[in-house]
């Protein structure tokens, strides 16, 4: 479920999901937040924010981080200050890929996947990534920035089957 919600300001993204059985390899899911230009804004990423890289400006975070998805309520979250981020800046896509280094893995294997984004308290979508269950990555939100300098939001889950680093270079792609 997804909202046309305008004026987005300061949302968190944060996924969760269970833990891989005992003896098995972990399951790792990863938030990928890539920011596009407005001279190209579907174009290759300026920058990503992952793991193990930050926005240069501070204005995207990954707040915590899971190898595994052990623990209560969400393994990773990030967050991102639109209303912060610089003019310069047209679209800023987010996905969540799974870790492929120990076997190929998807959603479908993933016990109790969820994701959910979230402005203040209102929920802006919520998914299980039950619809994507064959996809080892997905996209689940887009932000838009308008003319007036508004950024918009633009939910929904689309499925990717490669591993995250190409999912990174893809992510941002038109969809038809």
């Amino acid at each position: 479920m997804s909202t046309p919600n305008k004026d987005i300001e300061k949302v968190e993204v944060r996924v969760k999901w269970d833990p891989s059985a005992s003896g098995e390899p972990a399951n790792d899911l990863d938030i990928i937040a890539a920011t596009y230009g407005t001279d190209a804004p579907y174009g290759s990423p300026v920058h990503l924010v992952h793991f193990d890289s930050r926005s240069p400006d501070g204005t995207i975070t990954l707040n915590r981080d899971s190898r595994t998805g052990q623990g209560f309520g969400f393994d990773e979250v990030m967050t991102l200050e639109l209303d912060r981020l610089s003019d310069a800046y047209a679209r800023v896509v987010v996905g969540v890929a799974i870790q492929q280094r120990d076997g190929h893995k998807t959603f479908g294997q993933i016990e109790h996947t969820a994701v959910q984004i979230r402005e203040g308290y209102t929920n802006l979508a919520e998914d299980d990534f039950s619809a994507v269950a064959a996809a080892t990555a997905a996209v689940v939100a887009e932000f838009v920035r308008d003319s007036s300098g508004c950024w918009g939001f633009h939910g929904g889950v689309r499925g990717f089957e490669g591993d995250p680093g190409a999912f990174s270079a893809e992510m941002g792609n038109r969809s038809d």
